[in-house]
């Protein structure tokens, strides 16, 4: 008998893993609609559908390994990785999908949640309040207008599937839509910005680096409290908390030289 792995669970959804198939269990019926839509839309691998029976999604397990985990060892060739960055390419340009996703929220919205999530980080405690302000001031580079591409929103590691040098699938789509590009390239190198150069090269050009980096600092700066609620460690080696610590280091050597 297959074993239940749970791949991921929190509050809002979770992930199980029975023998080769995906149980993806979310109670948000409308966060289903749009991944099994952005899904038929997307002209990159992803896993095939098997089944849904709300509140389940069913898919079939992608072939090869991830390119790692945050916080974890990254893996692959620079080939895997820049194969990575030409499927990244052929998603963003792709047609846009009729809804806006994750990486599309205003740049209000944005300034509005980051102000407010840097006040609470501070007064509860939760970083030091150097850290908060200088990762803020490079998170203000993402806040500027962009052109919509058709982003996957949530474009982690773990969710890029590879074996050898060729893409197999990208999982998890819930956030997808319209959005800003380099909000998937700074989400997909986050922790791992060693690979950056090789994403780029299977990428492409228009690529701003200021931005990719702002764009890690205000993804970090807004996850630290959430994931902690949620149970898990952004305190972590090569975690969200190392990666403002980078980013603070990086404006420092630059201060110097």
């Amino acid at each position: 008998m297959d074993e239940v792995e749970v791949v991921v669970a929190h509050s809002e959804r979770a992930t199980l893993r029975v023998g080769d198939v995906f149980l993806k269990v979310d109670a948000d019926q409308a966060r289903i609609d749009a991944e099994v839509e952005a899904m038929s839309r997307a002209p990159v691998p992803t896993p095939e559908i098997l089944w849904r029976k709300p509140p389940v999604l069913a898919t079939a397990a992608l072939p090869g390994t991830t390119l790692g985990r945050l916080g974890g060892p990254s893996t692959g060739s620079p080939a895997a990785w820049a194969a990575a960055g030409a499927a990244i390419r052929k998603l963003h340009d792709a047609p846009l999908p009729p809804r806006r996703g994750r990486a599309g929220r205003s740049i209000e919205e944005l300034t509005k949640e980051l102000d407010d999530e840097c006040e609470l980080l501070v007064t509860n405690g939760v970083l030091p309040a150097d850290l908060v302000t200088r990762n803020r001031r490079v998170a203000e580079a993402a806040l500027r207008p962009w052109t919509p591409a058709f982003t996957h929103g949530d474009l982690q590691i773990a969710h890029v599937f590879v074996d050898g040098d060729e893409v197999t699938g990208i999982i998890d789509w819930s956030e997808a839509g319209q959005g800003d590009a380099l909000y998937d390239l700074a989400t997909f190198t986050l922790g791992h910005e060693e690979h950056l150069d090789d994403v780029i090269a299977g990428y492409g050009t228009g690529v701003d680096l200021e931005v990719i980096h702002a764009w890690s600092s205000l993804r970090s700066l807004l996850a630290v409290r959430s994931l902690i609620e949620q149970g898990f460690d952004p305190f972590a080696p090569g975690c969200e908390v190392d990666v403002l610590r980078s980013r603070m280091q990086a404006c420092a050597g630059r201060r110097r030289s």
